[in-house]
C-alpha cells in the first residue's frame, strides 16, 4: 500500500459515476496507485451493505423474516461477515476479473483488476438495500436480485472493455454466458424455494394430524 490518504469524497463520486456514467468512468479510471484505495473501498461497500442488512434484520423484513432480539443477532453477525466478506471478494474477485480479461485480449496486471472489481462492488450495498423486497415476497425479492446482477453484468461489461481493453467482441459472449448463469440460478432458485415451501406445507399438515 502507498502513503496516499484517502478522499472519501472521491469515493463518493467516483460510486456515482461507476452507476450513472460506466462508460466514461472506467475510460478514465486510473488503474495503478496501490491497494489502499479498492481495499478500502470494498470495505465501505461491505459496511453499508452489512448495514442495510441488519436493519432488515431487526424489523422482520430479511429473507429468513426474523425481527427483533433474534432478527438483530443475525443482522449482526451478517454486517460483521459482510464487511470480511467484501474485502476477501474484491481480492478474489480481482483474480476472477484477471481471468475474464485475460480471455478477452485485455490488462492482466493484478492490480489494475483489483481496482476494476472494488469499483464494480457498487453494486453490493444496492443490492443488500433492495433485499427488503424479499420480506415482502420471496419472488418479488428474487427478480429485484436477479435486476441488480443484470446489471452488474453491464457494468462488468464496459469495466472491461473500457477500463481493461479488453476485445468488444470476445466479452459479448462472455457477457451472454454470464447472462444463462443468471438465468439458471434464477429459474434454479425459484424451482428450489417452491419445492421448501411444499415440503413445510406438507410438514405442517402431518403435524395436524
Amino acid at each position: 500500500m502507498n502513503n496516499e490518504s484517502i478522499n472519501f469524497n472521491k469515493i463518493l463520486k467516483d460510486s456515482r459515476e461507476t452507476l450513472l456514467n460506466p462508460q466514461g468512468y472506467f475510460e478514465s479510471m486510473p488503474l495503478a496507485g496501490g491497494f489502499a484505495e479498492p481495499l478500502i473501498k470494498a470495505a465501505i461497500y461491505g459496511t453499508v451493505a452489512g448495514l442495510f442488512a441488519l436493519l432488515w434484520s431487526v424489523i422482520g423484513f430479511s429473507a429468513v423474516g426474523a425481527g427483533g432480539i433474534w432478527g438483530g443477532a443475525m443482522g449482526i453477525m451478517a454486517l460483521i461477515w459482510s464487511v470480511i466478506g467484501a474485502i476477501i471478494a474484491v481480492f478474489i474477485g480481482g483474480a476472477i476479473m484477471l481471468l475474464i480479461s485475460a480471455i478477452c485480449g485485455g490488462n492482466t496486471d493484478y492490480e489494475a483488476n483489483v481496482r476494476v472489481t472494488s469499483s464494480l462492488m457498487v453494486v453490493y450495498p444496492i443490492n443488500a438495500f433492495l433485499a427488503f423486497s424479499y420480506g415482502i415476497n420471496f419472488t418479488l425479492g428474487g427478480v429485484i436480485a436477479l435486476a441488480v446482477s443484470l446489471y452488474s453484468l453491464y457494468l462488468l461489461y464496459h469495466a472491461v472493455i473500457q477500463a481493461l481493453k479488453g476485445k468488444e467482441s470476445t466479452m459479448k459472449i462472455v457477457a451472454i454466458v454470464l447472462l444463462l448463469i443468471a438465468l439458471l440460478g434464477f429459474f434454479g432458485g425459484r424451482r428450489a424455494s417452491k419445492s421448501i415451501r411444499n415440503f413445510s406445507d406438507m410438514y405442517e399438515e402431518e403435524q395436524m394430524y
